[in-house]
């Protein structure tokens, strides 16, 4: 299914214990249910390995959810930096 392969992924990404994590709309082809399992299971392991994680998604529900800062970017600059509430 997409859920358990992107699961690998995600765990592929994380054995080689890189200092930066790239992940570009990582759980966009996923069901909600997957979708909610996986975004709980990122956020969970980011926090406790401690590593950076650049994450690129349109959705700003996920990315509150998942980031620290949230920066908004058009035309390949950043437009807004910050909370979502403070966006």
């Amino acid at each position: 299914s997409g859920g358990q392969r992107q699961r690998v992924a995600l765990g592929r990404a994380i054995a080689a214990r890189q200092s930066v994590l790239l992940m570009d709309e990582p759980f966009g082809a996923l069901d909600a249910i997957s979708r909610s399992e996986l975004q709980t299971l990122c956020a969970e392991l980011r926090r406790e390995l401690g590593v950076t994680t650049l994450l690129v998604t349109h959705d700003l529900l996920e990315a509150d959810f998942l980031a620290d800062e949230i920066a908004v970017m058009r035309a390949g600059r950043i437009e807004q930096r910050g909370s979502l509430t403070a966006l």
